[in-house]
């Protein structure tokens, strides 16, 4: 879980922008990037439910391993 401690700035009254520490903001962008990678992965999966299998000891006698 991320703690923020973020600052946020004003304009006209009304909330405007967040300022945020470097080093949270670092660990937001990781998250949101793990996050499109799940995303992708899930994406990815999905397409390839249909998809022929091929069993272990198949693959090894395929493959000669």
């Amino acid at each position: 879980m991320i703690t923020l401690n973020p600052n946020i700035l004003e304009k006209a009254g009304k909330k405007e922008f967040v300022v945020l520490p470097y080093e949270e903001f670092l660990k937001i962008q990781e998250e949101l990037e793990d996050y499109e990678d799940l995303k992708t992965l899930r994406k990815a999966k999905s397409k390839e439910t249909d998809a022929e299998t091929v069993s272990l000891a198949e693959a090894r006698k395929q493959y000669g391993v």
